[in-house]
């Protein structure tokens, strides 16, 4: 039964989608010269596959963030948490530092796509598999395990970089930082595919969010396989953070921002709302992001930039407010 609440909720997300597509009409269209054919076609050409980029990134992100907090049962958690990010480092650091920067890896952007995902798909798989049934299905050991493992990512990484060449270092810079100023645009095609891929197999786990945040006892006496269904969400979260950081780069803040922000915005249950709110909050954030970026600071600073240093702010708050959303 569609409640008062619901339908107010369902209004806030059509404003939401109303302004995603004023943002990008904005993103694609300003200063752009229309008097000339060419330079509008050269124009639109270069922001298209970036705004894609960025609508895949949001989605898959924000998604993942909501789906994550729910498995936790925290708000103030993010899946980078799982270790995705560090691993993404970790993979680029280590192709520079053993090929080089000239290496058929480092130079071919559809090859190192392939490596990213399917190292950190393996990893996934192993981590949020195999350690879930290791640990009596304790979700709590698993996110310790995808803490210390990013620790672990994370100085390995650092030992890395002090012994490589300074000139090295200096180009491998350009691909630990998120940014959507090059992308790839023949990526774009295979990130849907594995994308609508993790959802399709997903799509019963997905339906039974609502059921599952009742906690384990309730789920389990209402027919529900608890945890088989927290393990596949588990993988699923992660191979969704990992097709969207091996886009782009790893975005730390960004989860926790647009799924506390789609909480508080909505403050439903239902999963389904939650979850299209986080991706459109993702995608106003990244779209005006990148066009603040492109137009007042010309390439200057990056995106991820001002989303870390936001999230940062905004997770103090969060934990110094301790608000329950």
């Amino acid at each position: 039964m569609r409640t008062p609440a619901y339908r107010a909720n369902v209004r806030k997300l059509v404003i939401m989608a109303a302004i995603v597509l004023a943002s990008a009409a904005a993103y694609m269209l300003v200063e752009v010269n229309f008097s000339s054919s060419k330079l509008m076609n050269y124009a639109l050409s270069l922001r298209a596959p970036k705004l894609i980029v960025m609508l895949i990134t949001a989605f898959a992100i924000g998604g993942a963030s909501i789906v994550f907090q729910s498995i936790i049962n925290n708000t103030i958690v993010t899946p980078c948490l799982l270790g995705m990010n560090s691993l993404y480092t970790l993979i680029h650091t280590a192709v520079v530092f053993v090929a080089g920067t000239g290496s058929v890896i480092a130079v071919n952007a559809n090859l190192a796509f392939a490596v990213d995902v399917a190292i950190m798909g393996i990893a996934a798989t192993v981590i949020y598999s195999y350690f879930f049934k290791k640990t009596n299905h304790n979700v709590l050991y698993v996110l310790l395990i995808g803490t210390v493992l990013t620790s672990l990512f994370s100085s390995i990484q650092t030992t890395l970089t002090r012994v490589m060449d300074p000139n090295e270092y200096d180009t491998l810079l350009n691909s630990l930082v998120a940014s959507f100023s090059n992308v790839n645009s023949e990526i774009i095609v295979l990130s849907l595919v594995l994308l609508a891929a993790i959802i399709f197999v997903l799509r019963r786990e997905l339906a039974l969010l609502d059921v599952l945040t009742l906690g384990k006892e309730q789920a389990i006496s209402l027919g529900v396989d608890y945890d088989k269904c927290i393990r596949k969400l588990l993988l699923g979260v992660t191979l969704c953070i990992a097709v969207a950081t091996a886009m782009v780069g790893p975005i730390s803040f960004l989860g926790l921002i647009i799924a506390n922000l789609s909480r508080q915005l909505l403050k439903t249950y239902r999963h389904s709302l939650l979850i299209l709110g986080s991706a459109f909050f993702g995608m106003i954030v990244l779209v005006i992001g990148q066009l603040i970026v492109e137009h007042v600071y010309s390439y200057a600073v990056p995106v991820s930039v001002f989303i870390t240093v936001g999230g940062g702010i905004y997770f103090l708050y969060l934990l110094l407010t301790e608000k329950k959303v």
